[in-house]
């Protein structure tokens, strides 16, 4: 179990050479701590909130740094405690070894994320706010960044507490009838009721809606390359990212395991995949390789299918109807290759997206990234005000099947207090959202994807 009591510290600023490095000291006692070390016109202690002050840190009678202290009082401060940011020259020796100096007079080395979990434990952000400053930190994009930004002011926490207040206040006019069962007294109207339950559902399934767009903001547009051996897909793939990072060759069956890349079309991230040939083998590494075609495929949110015009343009049609027939949610274009070795002549109109190119004259190329970008941003565009994740999708999916339990119940003509009980799960299930109601696993599962720092 941490000791939430000392003093915690970590540097808050990527390691390495820079021309700042900053060192946060949170908790009781660290102002007095700091002063041990630190020596400026007056003492951390006596100053005032939301200040800096100059200064030197001393090892004893040895000079470690010309530093600044920036000084934040409980409660005006990031984690709720007293806490001091130490701003001291970049680089790893001297942040290390004031941080080294401050563990020996009794300061501890934080955990990953416990300036935020102490935030948290401390009533300044709640779990949606917490998660917010994990994506805000990793995003990848503008808009993963400004729809994090969003959700850390704590609009969409105001809409999950009145959305809880709701259901409560729902779950006292019940149980207050119950009170007056004996003397056969009906004053709740069930169908308003319903109405109300049916609310919440509505808005839980309609964020459930932006979860595919919040992993795409989140993680970016992922793009598997699929085809027979020798379609052109590692050349298709070098020419998507305009420069030699897979091994062409005439042999077939080059590519054994799958490459990917990341490149940012206008403001998005697309993850690119090239994926092993698809045909019959008896080579065991290839094999395996095209086993990983089928997990990445179906991880993908649009996949390419390359085939080789010079052979047909219909040749891949069985790959095709098979990929359509395994993930037939997925986006799906053909991207007819080789069109420098064959004029283009088309047996039948297709029902899909054929796209015609020369990878290996980068023709074509510009037409296909400006439709992955389209699609990608149709998947994008509704999501405004919150990133949903694994987490927040089962409790969203978990509290509305309780919510329409109740409504069953209800149609049922069921007792008040079954229906009390399903709004009343279904009311901390919510809770965990935003974490009303937590489990220490929740909170350690959140925290152990925070860098030390924060």
């Amino acid at each position: 179990m941490i000791n939430i009591n000392i003093p915690i510290t970590a540097l808050a600023t990527p390691p390495g050479i820079g021309g700042i490095a900053v060192i946060r000291v949170s908790g009781k006692g660290t102002f007095e701590i700091v002063d041990e070390i630190f020596t400026g016109k007056i003492k951390l202690i006596d100053a005032k909130s939301h200040t800096i002050h100059y200064g030197k840190i001393f090892n004893n009678d040895i000079l470690i740094d010309t530093v600044t202290c920036s000084v934040f009082k409980s409660p005006n401060s990031y984690t709720g405690e007293d806490v001091v940011e130490i701003s001291c020259h970049g680089g790893m020796i001297i942040s290390q070894e004031i941080i080294n100096l401050l563990i020996s007079i009794g300061v501890r080395l934080a955990e990953p994320g416990e300036f935020t979990k102490r935030a948290f434990l401390n009533g300044k952000m709640d779990l949606l706010q917490v998660e917010a400053v994990a994506d805000l930190i990793h995003s990848i994009s503008i808009k993963s960044e400004q729809t994090s930004a969003r959700q850390l002011i704590g609009g969409l926490s105001l809409r999950f507490a009145e959305l809880r207040k709701q259901l409560i206040d729902i779950c006292s006019l019940l149980e207050l009838e119950l009170d007056f069962s004996e003397e056969d007294v009906e004053f709740v109207d069930k169908s308003g009721i319903k109405l109300k339950i049916g609310e919440v559902i509505d808005y839980c399934d309609s964020l459930l809606q932006f979860q595919k767009g919040s992993e795409i903001l989140r993680s970016g547009y992922m793009v598997g390359i699929a085809g027979y051996p020798n379609s052109g897909k590692s050349t298709f793939f070098n020419a998507l990212l305009n420069k030699e990072r897979a091994i062409v060759s005439h042999i077939a069956g080059t590519t054994r395991d799958y490459l990917e890349e990341t490149i940012y079309i206008k403001d998005l991230p697309v993850r690119i995949i090239d994926t092993a040939g698809i045909r019959e083998t008896e080579d065991v590494i290839e094999i395996e390789g095209i086993k990983f075609v089928e997990k990445l495929l179906n991880q993908s949110n649009m996949i390419l299918i390359i085939n080789d015009i010079s052979i047909s343009d219909n040749n891949s049609d069985e790959l095709i109807k098979n990929i359509n027939s395994k993930y037939p949610d997925r986006e799906v274009a053909i991207i007819q290759n080789k069109i420098d070795l064959k004029p283009i002549e088309l047996d039948k109109q297709k029902d899909y997206k054929e796209f015609f190119i020369s990878a290996k004259g980068s023709i074509g190329i510009e037409e296909i990234k400006n439709n992955i970008y389209d699609k990608a941003l149709i998947s994008t565009d509704r999501v405004n005000d919150i990133i949903l994740n694994q987490r927040h999708s089962l409790i969203l999916k978990n509290a509305s099947e309780f919510l329409r339990n109740a409504i069953n119940a209800i149609d049922l003509q069921m007792e008040n207090e079954v229906i009390s009980i399903e709004i009343r799960t279904a009311i901390k299930t919510l809770g965990e959202i935003t974490g009303e109601t937590y489990s220490e696993d929740i909170l350690n599962n959140i925290f152990s994807n925070f860098c030390i720092g924060k």
